[in-house]
């Protein structure tokens, strides 16, 4: 943990916009932005420069990172400075496992609970919250790994939310896209085909955290 000293090293007017956009989406989405997105909102040059400001934000306390999460993962393991002084922790049960792959028409069964700080996570505590076992890779551009636990709010979808969706009857993690009057799930990951509903979309719920580590079992 960053002591207050460091926290209140000046940030330069960039990183200051960096560390808005980072409060502000989390806000809105209740996970960090990714490298990518970072890059695209600012228009950098790479992924690198994002990286980067992040690493600064780290250095001067404004943020801090989770023990044991790789450079890769940098983004969506951020939090901010101070909060995990404060957070109520919140006990989350996991049903089951999501394909983040192609669709599965497995039935979720709860088998644990996930312990989670609620205001990191910017979770709504009068909200329906569950949590799912990611497996596959067709989420990995969004940060999204197999064996992660992706936090899930039952509540309406907005165009491109994560989402917890049952499909034609098979159940997937998936980008959700409105495009036009017909909207369908797309994947992070290249190696997989956009998923466009024959008869029903339903969405279960909307992603609102991730979480690595442990499950505690009942």
């Amino acid at each position: 943990m960053f002591s207050q000293t460091v926290f209140r090293m000046k940030l330069t007017s960039r990183q200051q916009e960096v560390l808005d956009y980072l409060q502000s989406e989390h806000r809105r989405t209740g996970i960090m932005p990714s490298t990518r997105e970072i890059q695209e909102h600012f228009g950098f040059a790479s992924q690198t420069a994002a990286v980067s400001h992040l690493r600064a934000l780290e250095r001067k306390g404004a943020v801090t990172r989770r023990a044991g999460d790789d450079e890769r993962r940098r983004a969506r393991c951020l939090m901010f400075a101070g909060a995990a002084d404060r957070e109520p922790i919140l006990d989350i049960p996991v049903y089951g496992a999501i394909p983040a792959g192609y669709s599965d028409d497995t039935a979720p069964v709860a088998d644990g609970t996930l312990s989670v700080d609620v205001r990191s996570l910017g979770l709504n505590q009068r909200a329906k919250t569950y949590a799912l076992k990611v497996r596959g890779e067709s989420m990995i551009d969004a940060h999204i790994m197999d064996g992660d636990h992706v936090i899930i709010e039952s509540r309406e979808p907005r165009d491109r939310d994560i989402v917890a969706a049952l499909i034609d009857g098979e159940t997937t993690l998936k980008r959700y896209i409105v495009n036009g009057r017909r909207p369908y799930l797309k994947a992070e990951n290249p190696d997989y085909p956009d998923l466009i509903p024959a008869q029903e979309l339903v969405i279960q719920g909307v992603m609102v955290g991730l979480v690595r580590g442990a499950v505690k079992r009942w």
